[in-house]
């Protein structure tokens, strides 16, 4: 594939997927690929292989049946026309990244937040976390929003968009992937501890780098919306470990750095309180409104836009 193609069809689904959003439908990509998880898993559970071997097989079967998906497809639309095979590549480019509808899931908290109401922004946030959201008032539900996009910037949009950029449509997938095993069975349970153990590391692996390079492109955006580039990277640095994750503290770190704020604060699961830490400086705010949420979009937003000058300068080098 030619330069100019490669920058085109990169080019051609940032911008489907910013003018349209992630698609929602029955046969999407991803809801394909999640039900080949399962079903795999069970076949694989069904028969015995539900350690690490198991695994193992499971992350082949998943990752081998993504690629040959795509390329079966893709061959059978070359032969019939080439153009066709083309517009297979950008419809999977732009059904795989999901910059627009990240974003979509903060604005859908801030409208309520605006408009005062606190049990809408609660059922809003409901659908970005997994932990108890009745105990929190309008600053725990603007923190817990802002840490989960912030966090999501890294796996959401940096990792599959330089993916895209530095391996084509095949790095895309692969990534699309692993991110999927991931969620599905990535889990320290007595289920998944050994099967998901593969699906889990190959994520840490895959995001390692996105992770690192994140806070230098939040303190770029941070520049351009003259927010506080040199506390981005100073906060990744400082406090990027206080999460469990390798590889998610980065992101969010650099976030509050580059806003000025403190995230995590209170954590309520299962009726449990889990932590009461603070992530930041203890000078930072911490009560946080609509205000210091609908910054934080335009921050990741621009983050995005960096992103993409980022990997199209990846792709003219590549």
């Amino acid at each position: 594939m030619s330069l100019n193609i490669e920058l085109s069809l990169i080019l051609g689904a940032v911008l489907l997927d910013a003018l349209l959003g992630d698609p929602v439908y029955r046969l999407h990509p991803v809801r394909l690929l999640g039900g080949w998880i399962a079903r795999s898993e069970q076949a694989l559970f069904a028969r015995g292989l539900d350690g690490y071997l198991g695994g193992v097989l499971h992350w082949l079967l998943v990752v081998g049946g993504a690629l040959a998906a795509w390329w079966g497809v893709r061959l059978g639309l070359a032969a019939l026309h080439p153009p066709l095979a083309l517009g297979w590549d950008l419809f999977i480019a732009y059904s795989l990244l999901c910059t627009r509808d990240l974003l979509e899931h903060g604005r859908r908290v801030l409208a309520p937040l605006v408009a005062g109401d606190l049990p809408g922004a609660r059922a809003q946030l409901a659908m970005l976390v997994g932990r108890d959201v009745e105990p929190l008032g309008t600053d725990g539900v603007t923190r817990a929003t802002i840490e989960s996009l912030s966090e999501n910037l890294t796996d959401g949009v940096l990792t599959p968009l330089w993916a895209l950029c530095l391996f084509g449509v095949p790095g895309l997938v692969v990534v699309k992937a692993v991110s999927s095993l991931d969620s599905m069975v990535g889990y320290r349970n007595e289920r998944y501890r050994r099967f998901g153990w593969a699906g889990a590391r190959s994520d840490d692996l895959v995001h390692w780098l996105p992770a690192r390079l994140s806070p230098l492109v939040v303190a770029l955006a941070a520049v351009l919306l003259r927010e506080h580039p040199g506390l981005a990277l100073r906060a990744a640095w400082r406090y990027h470990a206080l999460l469990p994750s390798p590889n998610s503290g980065w992101s969010e770190a650099a976030c509050a750095g580059a806003l000025r704020v403190r995230l995590i604060g209170p954590v309520w699961s299962g009726g449990r309180l889990v932590t009461d830490r603070f992530l930041g400086d203890p000078t930072w705010p911490a009560a946080l409104g609509a205000v210091d949420l609908r910054r934080a979009l335009r921050l990741l937003g621009w983050s995005s836009v960096v992103a993409l000058a980022f990997g199209l300068g990846f792709a003219a080098l590549g």
